[in-house]
């Protein structure tokens, strides 16, 4: 990129040689700044990109030398509704708001899903959100899946939201997860770098492939208890369910994943344990997924100092390690 500036027809840029052979919708997150990738697929889906005067498309692959125009529209009104959901806040302030999302809960509208999500309840406590992820996702900078539970931070203003994503981007975001896991790792902690992608064919899944995008999760065990385990696993970069389809790919699926094994119930040999067999009961028994985001820690956009919060485990998943803890009690020979 040689220049990007305002004009009055929107963003101007113009593209270096260096981006030769790029993806126009992967290069441009780097080149705008405060809008997000899918902000700017959004933008060239619905017509906002030119390339030199031409409507581009996303899969326009760079040359070098073009001149791209993006026009930002004036935000529109949102038509979601804003509902009295309880939210569990963990900290707030002028800039940020950090909530322990519940299990179940779906963090923006989207695919047939217009309410009950933590944007309608975001609505609720009034104004003061970015406006930087569209009317559909006032003050998400990250997300979770619906069936994780944990610490999500919030943006109240568009600088600290690009601030947010820049970090995030940038992987300045400590992420720290627990996650109960069918099985043992053949080691106490390891690092899993495999590229991810949409599944060839069940569209709803992730999975591990040679054309997927770069993707690495550190892990360690934090208790074993058997037949399963507790990790506290460290994601480095942030994509769909890549916890979830690493772990899975490793051999180990979260306990309750029905996308991606967690739900099956393995043998079990006739010589186990009363402890095996009672560890294997509770993980079989447990409902929802057995993946919480336990810490999120980043530099506060306010003043850059280095800021922590927690979310103590959902009443499930703690009731879960108790009855591991319970079952590992009556046979000490399956401690670690």
């Amino acid at each position: 990129m040689t220049g990007a500036a305002p004009g009055a027809g929107g963003i101007l840029i113009e593209l270096s040689e260096s981006r030769r052979g790029e993806r126009l919708d992967q290069a441009l997150p780097d080149l705008v700044p405060g809008q997000s990738r899918t902000a700017l697929q959004r933008l060239i889906r619905n017509g906002h990109v030119e390339v030199d005067g031409r409507t581009a498309r996303a899969a326009y692959r760079i040359r070098g030398g073009e001149r791209v125009r993006v026009s930002i529209p004036p935000p529109v009104p949102s038509g979601l509704a804003a509902e009295a959901i309880p939210l569990d806040i963990l900290f707030e302030d002028e800039d940020l708001l950090l909530v322990n999302k519940p299990a179940g809960m779906t963090v923006h509208p989207g695919a047939g899903v217009k309410s009950g999500t933590l944007v309608n309840a975001l609505l609720h406590r009034g104004p003061g959100l970015s406006a930087i992820g569209g009317v559909e996702r006032p003050g998400i900078v990250h997300r979770l899946d619906r069936d994780t539970s944990g610490v999500m931070v919030i943006a109240r203003n568009d600088r600290t939201h690009r601030d947010l994503a820049a970090q995030f981007k940038g992987r300045r975001v400590e992420k720290v997860y627990e996650a109960i896991v069918w099985g043992r790792p053949g080691a106490l902690a390891g690092r899993i770098e495999e590229p991810i992608g949409r599944h060839p064919t069940a569209r709803v899944r992730m999975a591990v492939r040679r054309d997927g995008r770069p993707s690495a999760t550190r892990f360690r065990i934090a208790r074993a208890f058997g037949p399963v385990t507790l990790l506290e696993v460290r994601p480095e970069t942030g994509r769909t369910h890549q916890i979830r389809v690493h772990l899975a790919h490793l051999g180990h699926p979260v306990v309750g994943d029905p996308l991606y094994g967690g739900r099956r119930r393995p043998a079990v040999a006739k010589s186990a344990s009363a402890a095996t067999r009672a560890a294997i009961a509770a993980a079989v028994a447990f409902e929802g997924l057995a993946l919480h985001a336990a810490r999120l820690a980043f530099d506060h956009p306010a003043d850059a100092k280095r800021v922590s919060f927690a979310a103590p485990r959902p009443a499930p998943f703690a009731a879960l390690v108790g009855r591991l803890e319970a079952a590992q009690a009556g046979n000490p020979e399956d401690a670690p």
